[in-house]
């Protein structure tokens, strides 16, 4: 029974929760339950038939709607009288700026990404409101406390950067199933559906030898009116037969590795491909593109099943094809996502086709799925446990009782017999660059690396920074936002392509730059030093930033995740 000054701060609290998944749903119930009267949900996502399974506010019926709004209509069900806001929204758009944060007594986190986590870390510091930072990965989970000045932000530790493998590997002699998923996520799908100026290493020239290496054409580029099945053959020939042809070619590389065997579409299905589905006519729309489902399309249904080689051909051309008839708007601007089934159809076909080209076992859909979005399977006890325990920190929050204030970490076995185990909060990291504004050291090669290099790889991959503002003293090298003038755009994108020591303020050894982001009110500053060269394995971003270091406190949590990644993998400290 909670005490009267409780039911008190409870009753009067205003609440932003971030996220209404497997965290959320259970939060909003408990929040509901516990007296919290005005609550504001952030969600971008929809309800999915594979969220059922532990996500209890949503049904059969609800598949394919927001899960904040049906979210609210299942808890208003029971709490008819309280106040509940459901935004359907990307918790990075813009109308949810700092001023929007100050209204909120307290931010509640049930994220499933790195990249939101940052960003409502920052806006909670910026406008001075206390975060409680949650995350689960099977049976183990956490529930941190982040309040500005008096305890650690959520990056004052480092993250763990995620698995990364050799370019060599992935793009020419794959020897585990991974391998075939990174190669199909991170270079076909992104060759076919991505952003066309970054970099990516597939070779892409045809095999025409009359043609000059400067003027042959480009196999990933459809020609005018070319018929969807039609690209997707030309293309699974080239990536999967005439490739793997060059690379045998080259015959040092396979003195002591099992030989691919290149792979044809004409070999494994016939000239014409025999179209399954006479319902899908050309003007068919979807009013939600990510339930279109190549699967469907062909009658396979059960995601646990390894398709054989066939099965795999169809699923990738029918997946290519949906994508230039259904989602042709969407392309060029596609980035993989786990929820998306349609990218998951296709990158788990290619995956497999690539697999048995090097002699590597096939996987399934759930099993692919799971590789390439580094999934731990949800156990709703664990979700319902870190809820509440997110309830009882912010009603602490909200008595200003910070010093009781606990991080608790839910454990699978035992320690010290106790499943739960809270522990203080740490302060604040004097070395932090978010919360303590420490400064930052770059090694790079100013000669080699390109701006647009830096931005991508450390602006926006490191630091987290979506609207960037990139200083030398007064020189602006770089900005983006809404507002400016063609020309200055124009002078920013051929900025992009200079390397560093070229750029009209030139950034060599010894300069300092300051990076700033408006949005989030966050700036830093980075040292620049020049080096030759990277070990391209352990460095594969030809950069290393430094200078952000983990705080000395952080070794009482030696034993526990460090990474809280809802529903994804945790990764775990060594030190």
């Amino acid at each position: 029974m909670a005490s009267e000054q409780q039911a008190q701060a409870i009753k009067n609290a205003k609440v932003l929760m971030v996220g209404a998944g497997g965290i959320g749903c259970e939060l909003l119930k408990t929040l509901a339950l516990s007296g919290f009267q005005d609550i504001h949900i952030i969600d971008m996502d929809t309800i999915e038939v594979s969220n059922l399974n532990r996500q209890f506010l949503f049904r059969q019926s609800h598949v394919g709607q927001s899960k904040a709004k049906v979210a609210r209509e299942a808890v208003l069900g029971f709490r008819p009288h309280i106040n509940i806001a459901a935004s359907h929204a990307n918790v990075k758009d813009p109308e949810f700026n700092v001023e929007f944060f100050k209204q909120f007594n307290v931010v509640l986190n049930g994220l499933d990404n790195l990249d939101a986590r940052r960003y409502v870390n920052r806006l909670s510091l910026a406008a001075e409101v206390p975060l409680v930072e949650s995350g689960t990965t099977g049976f183990l989970g956490q529930v941190t406390v982040h309040v500005k000045s008096k305890t650690e932000c959520y990056e004052c530790q480092t993250k763990p950067n995620p698995k990364t493998y050799p370019v060599c590997t992935i793009t020419s002699t794959p020897s585990k199933f991974v391998h075939c998923i990174v190669w199909a996520k991170d270079l076909l799908f992104a060759k076919l559906f991505g952003d066309k100026n970054l970099e990516n290493d597939l070779y892409v020239h045809s095999n025409d030898t009359s043609s000059s290496s400067e003027n042959a054409e480009d196999v990933f580029e459809r020609r005018e009116g070319e018929d969807p099945e039609k690209y997707g053959r030309r293309i699974y020939d080239h990536v999967f037969g005439h490739n793997i042809e060059a690379a045998l070619a080259m015959e040092e590389t396979w003195k002591n590795r099992n030989r691919p065997k290149p792979i044809y579409s004409r070999d494994v299905l016939p000239d014409k491909l025999v179209q399954q589905n006479e319902n899908l006519d050309k003007n068919f729309t979807v009013d939600n593109p990510l339930s279109v489902s190549a699967m469907t399309s062909l009658g396979l249904r059960n995601p646990q099943d390894v398709w054989s080689l066939v099965e795999n051909t169809r699923i990738l051309l029918e997946s290519l094809k949906l994508f230039l008839r259904k989602r042709e708007k969407e392309i060029g601007s596609l980035v993989f996502e786990k929820d998306d089934q349609l990218a998951v159809e296709f990158v788990t076909a290619a995956a497999n086709i690539r697999a048995a080209s090097f002699g590597i076992s096939m996987h399934s859909l759930f099993e692919a799925k799971g590789i390439s979005g580094n999934i731990v399977h949800a156990v709703a006890t664990t979700n319902a446990i870190i809820a509440g325990l997110i309830v009882i920190e912010a009603t602490k929050i909200l008595q200003n009782d910070v010093k009781n204030c606990r991080v608790t970490y839910c454990l699978e076995h035992p320690s010290k017999k106790m499943l739960l185990m809270p522990v203080e909060p740490f302060e604040p990291n004097k070395s932090c660059f978010v919360c303590s504004e420490a400064p930052l050291s770059l090694e790079v090669n100013t000669y080699h690396t390109t701006l647009r290099n830096f931005v991508e790889k450390i602006v926006k991959a490191k630091l987290g920074m979506n609207l960037p503002l990139i200083m030398l003293g007064s020189s602006l090298l770089y900005e983006v936002g809404d507002g400016l003038e063609e020309d200055t755009v124009a002078n920013y994108e051929a900025n992009l392509e200079k390397v560093l020591a070229e750029l009209p303020s030139p950034v060599v050894s010894g300069t300092k730059l300051t990076i700033e982001d408006f949005q989030q009110e966050l700036s830093c500053d980075i040292s620049i030093k020049h080096r030759e060269e990277f070990d391209e394995e352990k460095e594969p971003d030809g950069m290393l930033l430094s200078g952000w270091t983990k705080s000395s406190t952080s070794v009482v949590s030696q034993s526990v995740p460090l990474e809280r990644e809802d529903n994804e993998h945790v990764q775990w400290s060594n030190q």
